[in-house]
Parts: C-alpha cells; structure tokens; sequence
C-alpha cells in the first residue's frame, strides 16, 4: 500500500459535502491519509495545487456514466508540465440523490430547492410524486440548496446526498430520487507518489496519431502485438486543431510489470504524442 504519512492536504472540486468530498473521504480512509481537506473551485486549480505544492493530493471527477468521460479532466491532465504527478487511485462514487427536509411529513412539501443540473436528474420524481403547482428554487449547488432551507418555512425540500443530509442535520424524506439509478462518477487520487504493482493494476495512457491513413491501428496493434489487454479507449477533438484527435486508453497491467515500458516506446514511434497519466 502506498505510504501517504507526509500528506499535508489533499484538495478536490468544492463545495462541501460534495460527491467529490465523497471521493476525498474515501481515499483517505483507504489509504490512512490524514490531511487537511482543501476544496477548490476547478480541475484546474486542483492539478495546479498539486503541481505547485509537494506532500499534496488532488481528487478529481474522471468519467461519468451518463455523459461519459470528462473533457475538462483530460485536457487539464494533457497539460500537466510535472511529469512526477501521476493518476495513483480510481474509485466510482453512485449520485444518489434524496429529497432532503428539516419536517419528516413528505405530502407537506409544497416547494424544492435545487441546482439546475440536480433537477434534471430528477425529472421522473418531480413529476410523478411531486404536486403539479410545485414552487421551484434554483441555487448553485447542492450544499446550498441545503443551507437555503433556513429562509423557508417547513413546507420546502431540497435535494442532495446523505452526506449533505447528515452534515445539514435534515430528514431524509425520500431516497434514490434520480431517474438513473446506475449513475456514478468515477474519481482518481493524483500526487507525486509512486503506486506498487498489485496484480490488479491499470495503466491509462493519452497519445495523439500522425495524421495519416491508418494511424490508429498501426498504435493499437502494438497493444496486440504484446499481449496487452484495452481494456478502455475513447477519443475527442484537440481543442486547438478540430482534424487532430486525441485518444485515452486504459489497459491492463503496471508500467513496472507486463513489458508495457516497451509497448509504451514502440507507441511513442507510431504516435505524433504520448502522455503517461499513471500505473494504479
């Protein structure tokens, strides 16, 4: 296991009682890293953070199962000019949202207080189990929409998580209220730190192709010709050239095991550019 004893903080995508504070919650109960919780604004700042201050971690949202992987993460991670920060942990987090109140009476509630985005993952419930003429609050965020409560009288809602529930001391009136059932997010655990093969490792990799007739392939058959399992790709536009496009590939193993330094020089022949994100 990874040794985190000399952590000082460990920063993820505010504001509390966030799923990203989920996340952060649990690599440090995984790991035994007790450090400060230092939430921030954007990916950005987090990959900087980290960058920018050694014995630190950043926690960051990776992929989504509904809108799939996270363009901002990737571009953020590209960019990172400390090859010594690597992805070291992944974890998926279930959004499960509930219907949260300071009165345990659910027919009582005559208005919700949610962020935009929230209330579009909650369509089915609000329209089916909520009263027609239902009064609609948006706020930011979740944590607000919590906070919000106290300026209401007994008959308003919000959404959120447990957690938000637990740390706002508010009744949870109804569980699970989103209309996907299986969304999650997964988050990964960056820092400056080295993981330790396990057998059951993963390996993600970014690279860009030559811009030529089959570039991909020649790059994918390496992956084939040394019995190195995908196990994940996926693919969008660069931002800065709209005929260009970057690809980001997991596969199975640790770069210090399952010969992948030598699939990982063979691809950096064929590819116009290769990033490695991490061994975990």
């Amino acid at each position: 296991m990874m040794n985190f004893e000399n952590v000082s903080q460990i920063a993820y995508l505010g504001p509390n009682d966030s799923y990203a504070e989920t996340a952060k919650d649990y690599f440090c109960n995984k790991y035994n890293i007790s450090a400060y919780g230092n939430p921030l604004t954007t990916i950005k700042q987090i990959v900087d953070f980290v960058q920018d201050n050694p014995n630190t971690l950043g926690v960051l949202p990776m992929e989504n199962s509904i809108i799939g992987t996270l363009r901002e993460t990737l571009d953020v991670l590209m960019n990172m000019t400390n090859p010594n920060v690597k992805i070291l942990a992944e974890t998926l987090i279930p959004i499960q949202h509930c219907l949260l109140s300071k009165t345990t009476e659910f027919y009582s509630i005559t208005g919700v207080i949610a962020s935009p985005q929230t209330l579009g993952q909650c369509q089915e419930f609000i329209s089916n189990e909520m009263p027609r003429n239902l009064n609609i609050v948006e706020v930011a965020n979740d944590s607000e929409a919590a906070r919000s409560l106290a300026n209401y009288n007994l008959t308003y809602a919000s959404i959120g998580s447990e957690k938000i529930a637990e740390t706002h001391n508010l009744n949870i009136l109804k569980e699970n209220i989103n209309d996907d059932k299986t969304n999650r997010t997964s988050y990964i655990l960056i820092g400056d730190y080295e993981t330790e093969p396990t057998g059951h490792d993963k390996t993600t990799l970014m690279f860009t192709t030559k811009n030529k007739p089959g570039a991909l392939m020649e790059v994918l058959n390496i992956f084939s010709k040394n019995n190195v399992n995908l196990s994940h790709i996926s693919s969008r536009q660069a931002k800065n050239n709209h005929e260009n496009y970057i690809f980001t590939v997991s596969c199975d193993g640790h770069i210090r095991r399952n010969n992948l330094i030598d699939t990982i020089s063979q691809i950096k022949e064929k590819a116009a550019y290769v990033k490695y994100l991490g061994s975990y």
